[in-house]
């Protein structure tokens, strides 16, 4: 017989563990909240997408600084107190976990400070910082383990010089010089930091471009800026050795057209992604499938191969966002209260928090050549927006994809500053359904970067107020 027993029992109070938590126990459904931290927030808020923003946002100010130079503003070059720095990110980490923490006593949902392991379908055994355990029976569990950075045996791990995402989060020091292997969203992201704080930062990415899977013509207006950011930005090109020294870590590369000879540089940060975190859950006692991907099989519900048991977020599959996790989460909460629910979204938008940034929903042009999919694309130049002129922001644009025949919007994608922001009318596009006149005919304000929505919706009837695009003949 088990210690105790429960109603719900979540493992992992990440964005999508703690989303699944609170409305379950708002459903009236009791509810155990399982992880190791001390409120709930997971790698999101305590490792990941909070503070990796905060940074962003001192960045992004560094970076307007020196912009306003162009417009007849002279600012001084910055002092950076990185300790004050450091404490500025951990009190926005603190009050938001914090806030959490007191969200959890409200809705008096049982929090236990402990690592959860599978003992069969209906039974954890939880073990708590000091090595003692006890047993949990539950009628429904919801898996929301997450996932951790991917090591690469190149790298040694247990070296500091050599950083993953969360220990370039802590911002312990800012380098001389700093290699970023990967050219993804996590590693861009963290390069941009670095960057405008004071590091040499030199990007190697195996691929012939960065942010592989976004369309072309949304990373080239990324790619411009962080050229003249970044020290260099190694594409077609991988790492070849890796020699920790006393004075840094020498690295040599092979690949691309000249590949540079071997530099030493004072850290390396390995930002080549993340995997599902399944290991030492005990889930081989379940009966729920581990594909080859290392995801945990789900259905439309998100349940998984054991009827009692559900998975959400990073450890039940691709995109691995924080968004998507608390999506799922209300899907399987909904399912397990008995609701006639599937996993549906039209879109998922993906966000890349840089400088501009750059956001996508829906069908890109690159899946759409890739499934042969007839499209028409309809761009809107931030260059005729009056808006990002007056922010001395021009360095973006707004695309739309739309069905040639039913009109219907297919996919957004967007790059300038506040891209994250403007994906979330699009999103709400695709999810209802709408087309180019819906979009064209909804009233923006003005002047403001939505309006790119509707101007590149009427550029696609050949009718944009600010931007010249005739009218395609139809054949």
């Amino acid at each position: 017989m088990a210690d105790n027993e429960t109603q719900l029992a979540v493992i992992g109070a990440g964005p999508g563990g703690y989303s699944a938590a609170f409305m379950a126990a708002d459903m009236g459904m009791a509810v155990t909240l399982i992880d190791p931290a001390e409120n709930p927030g997971g790698v999101c808020l305590y490792h990941g997408c909070i503070p990796s923003k905060a940074l962003l946002h001192v960045a992004r100010l560094i970076n307007e600084t020196a912009e306003a130079e162009a417009w007849g503003l002279t600012f001084g070059k910055p002092k950076i107190d990185v300790e004050r720095l450091r404490q500025w990110k951990s009190d926005v980490v603190g009050s938001l976990t914090g806030g959490l923490g007191r969200l959890v006593g409200q809705r008096k949902i049982d929090y236990i400070r402990a690592t959860a392991s599978f003992s069969d379908p209906q039974t954890l055994i939880l073990k708590n910082a000091d090595g003692k355990t006890r047993t949990l029976a539950f009628k429904h569990a919801i898996l929301a383990s997450g996932s951790k950075a991917v090591d690469l045996p190149l790298f040694p791990a247990d070296e500091d010089r050599i950083w993953n995402s969360s220990n370039a989060l802590a911002l312990e020091s800012v380098p001389k010089t700093l290699l970023v292997v990967g050219g993804g969203y996590i590693g861009l992201e963290l390069g941009s930091v670095y960057a405008a704080l004071g590091s040499e930062v030199t990007v190697v990415e195996m691929l012939p471009q960065l942010l592989t899977g976004a369309d072309r013509d949304l990373v080239r207006f990324l790619v411009k800026p962080l050229k003249q950011r970044f020290k260099e930005i190694l594409l077609n090109t991988t790492v070849d050795t890796v020699n920790v020294q006393k004075n840094g870590v020498k690295v040599t590369f092979k690949g691309g057209d000249d590949p540079p000879a071997g530099r030493l540089f004072q850290r390396v940060l390995v930002a080549t992604g993340r995997r599902p975190r399944t290991d030492g859950l005990g889930l081989e006692n379940t009966g729920v499938t581990v594909e080859e991907s290392g995801f945990v099989k789900i259905d439309e519900r998100c349940r998984t191969t054991a009827y009692s048991i559900f998975a959400i977020g990073d450890v039940a599959g691709q995109p691995m966002l924080a968004h998507k996790a608390s999506y799922e989460a209300r899907i399987a909460v909904e399912a397990i209260a008995g609701r006639d629910v599937v996993a549906d979204a039209a879109g998922i938008p993906a966000v890349v928090f840089t400088d501009p940034e750059v956001a996508w929903v829906g069908l890109t042009e690159t899946m759409a050549k890739e499934m042969g999919r007839k499209v028409e694309v309809a761009r809107f130049p931030w260059a005729a927006s009056g808006r990002a002129v007056t922010l001395g922001r021009s360095d973006g644009i707004t695309k739309l994809l739309i069905d040639p025949d039913s009109e219907r919007l297919l996919g957004v994608g967007i790059v300038g500053p506040g891209a994250g922001e403007l994906i979330a009318e699009a999103t709400l596009a695709l999810e209802m359904g709408a087309n180019a006149t819906d979009l064209a005919l909804t009233v923006h304000p003005h002047p403001t970067l939505s309006e790119t929505l509707k101007e590149a919706a009427d550029s696609f009837h050949g009718l944009a107020t600010h931007y010249y695009r005739p009218v395609r003949k139809k054949k």
